[in-house]
């Protein structure tokens, strides 16, 4: 993934001559990429396509956090490695929303003066970079009364961190609050393993293109109708109903499309042999599942 072997000013000024971190929907381009000309991440990164567009993930957590997101009712648009301002600036929702770019409110370097933190740069020979900090994931969500809002989300691999990593993301939550933005801290202690290689698995028929809702519908009729059967055979009865065995993928990617819209509360814990059945549980046992859903934070 990486030619260079660390960040240096030249770097993050390449960057913004590309025009990272602009754009919004499809035409959105992150501030740290996955490919050849960028340091590398710590872990595995992903290339996930969803939404007509290539989403950039550093590490298995990043992934973890938007397959979490992608079930989140009303989802707008997602950006990932989303660069906050270090100078004041207009809400981040201006992006998205007309009409919320009047007032300004303080950017990183201001928010590490009064939080007395030292704002994090980058120095090489005589040349100093302000660092630019990024949110892993930003949702855009459509809430009940048609107007837009923000949701922050940070993805970590471990609740136990450094005391300056703790600095950093303070700094990075404050500036979302700041702005009236809800932000959550994301690491493995708030799921169940279970539940998180549940949606990896299902995650291509989740980010596929969309099923139909009359396909959803017979999904969720063949599922609830057969609530103990073994998944292979749930699988087999709904591709029967689509239209036989041609209509396999179909099959899989109505229901799995129906379980991560919520149409479908089904037990996220269950393994992956085709023996076990899709247990259907309350919808509020579903939503506990799902950190995100649940706006369930780690503490720093």
């Amino acid at each position: 993934m990486r030619t260079e072997k660390r960040f240096t000013p030249k770097v993050l000024e390449r960057f913004q001559r590309e025009g990272r971190g602009t754009g919004t929907y499809a035409d959105y381009t992150p501030w740290h990429r996955v490919s050849r000309g960028d340091p590398s991440s710590k872990g595995r990164s992903h290339l996930i396509v969803w939404r007509n567009r290539q989403r950039e993930l550093l590490s298995d957590q990043e992934w973890g956090g938007l397959n979490f997101a992608g079930m989140v009712p009303g989802l707008v648009d997602l950006v990932e490695q989303f660069p906050i301002n270090q100078d004041p600036a207009p809400h981040d929702l201006s992006r998205w929303q007309v009409g919320c770019g009047l007032k300004r409110f303080p950017g990183t370097l201001e928010i590490a003066t009064q939080l007395g933190i030292r704002h994090p740069q980058l120095t090489e020979g005589d040349i100093t970079h302000t660092w630019t900090s990024t949110t892993d994931l930003l949702l855009v969500i459509r809430n009940a009364n048609g107007s837009l809002e923000l949701l922050a989300v940070s993805c970590k691999p471990s609740s136990k961190l450094s005391k300056r990593a703790k600095e950093l993301l303070r700094l990075e939550k404050t500036y979302w609050n700041l702005r009236g933005v809800e932000w959550l801290l994301i690491t493995p202690e708030q799921y169940e393993k279970s539940v998180g290689l549940t949606l990896r698995r299902s995650s291509p028929w989740g980010f596929d293109e969309p099923a139909s809702a009359t396909a959803m519908r017979i999904a969720c009729t063949v599922v609830r109708s057969a609530p103990w059967y073994p998944y292979s055979d749930v699988i087999r009865q709904l591709t029967d109903s689509l239209g036989g065995e041609t209509y396999r993928h179909e099959a899989q990617r109505a229901l799995w499309q129906a379980v991560w819209r919520g149409l479908l509360p089904v037990d996220l814990r269950r393994g992956w042999r085709p023996h076990q059945p899709l247990s259907l549980i309350s919808r509020e046992a579903f939503v506990s599942l799902n950190p995100i859903l649940a706006r369930r934070s780690a503490c720093i």
